[in-house]
């Protein structure tokens, strides 16, 4: 028997993908793999960490067998992970899989099963560990009404995209704007002339200041710098915070000295204190 389905591929986020580049760095895109269909998100340029906040639908997806089936085991969706190149095609950085949450024609959507919630994927390369995906894919039959039955996508719209369509509210995480403030005082570097660190974080960053000699003076002439980022209120769903010396040449070359990333954002975020919580405890 012939069934009619529409998937709807919410692809977020990923983190701590392998760096293809020899800048440390990668320039990647995913390509979602479903029966017969596949699609890829945007590229995103010289980050670890890219939030494509991009919605993939695949139309008239055409499966074969029961309802009950369909619904309690449904085909497996396969996403790989590439680093564009300039030139010639684009490295496999990694793969993994995912099962959607299925609606049947008859079904309401509603809680607790929808929307669905982005979960994490585990990105392997070989049997590595290479990141995470941060996603949610729900697969939705299309009753004899068509697709004007469907649940709508919700925004949010943002016409400097054109084409693509972001994660739907209710599914996207909410956003809080954070500003990080990077003191650099100095580095501790052998075989290095001119390092200069370059932090970066859900494709925000920064670069310090660079030291012109580093055997003559290893210490930054401009000590703080900051750079805002739109990050979720839920702070398991922060990225990481990128770390990269680099040591800068002559025509605008630089090579990778060392790489870290802060996996945890948690222990650096400042709250202000609870003023009322203060006064209860003067006046107790």
């Amino acid at each position: 028997e012939k069934q009619v389905f529409q998937l709807r591929a919410h692809m977020y986020q990923a983190r701590s993908l392998f760096a293809a580049d020899s800048s440390g760095l990668s320039d990647p895109f995913a390509r979602v793999f479903f029966i017969s269909q596949s699609q890829c998100t945007e590229v995103l340029n010289e980050t670890l960490c890219p939030t494509w906040d991009q919605l993939l639908v695949f139309d008239n997806v055409e499966l074969y067998g029961e309802a009950h089936e369909m619904r309690d085991d449904p085909p497996i969706i396969v996403i790989e992970i590439y680093d564009q190149d300039t030139v010639g095609k684009a490295d496999f950085m990694g793969r993994t899989f995912a099962k959607p949450v299925v609606k049947m024609s008859d079904e309401h959507y509603c809680p607790p099963r929808f929307p669905p919630q982005l979960e994490y994927y585990q990105i392997y390369r070989g049997n590595s560990t290479a990141g995470d995906l941060l996603a949610a894919f729900e697969l939705l039959q299309i009753g004899p009404g068509g697709k004007s039955d469907l649940p709508p996508i919700d925004g949010p719209t943002d016409m400097d995209r054109g084409p693509i369509l972001p994660v739907p509210l209710g599914i996207r995480p909410v956003l809080s704007k954070y500003r990080v403030e990077v003191i650099a005082l100095e580095v501790n570097l052998a075989q290095v002339d001119r390092p200069r660190v370059d932090i970066e974080c859900a494709g925000k960053g920064v670069q310090s200041a660079l030291i012109h000699n580093y055997k003559k003076n290893p210490n930054f002439s401009t000590l703080v710098k900051w750079f805002e980022v739109d990050l979720p209120e839920n702070e398991l769903l922060h990225p990481p915070l990128n770390i990269r010396v680099v040591d800068c040449r002559a025509f605008g070359r630089y090579t990778l000295v060392g790489s870290h990333a802060v996996s945890s954002l948690r222990k650096f975020i400042y709250r202000p204190p609870d003023k009322k919580a203060q006064h209860w405890n003067m006046t107790g």
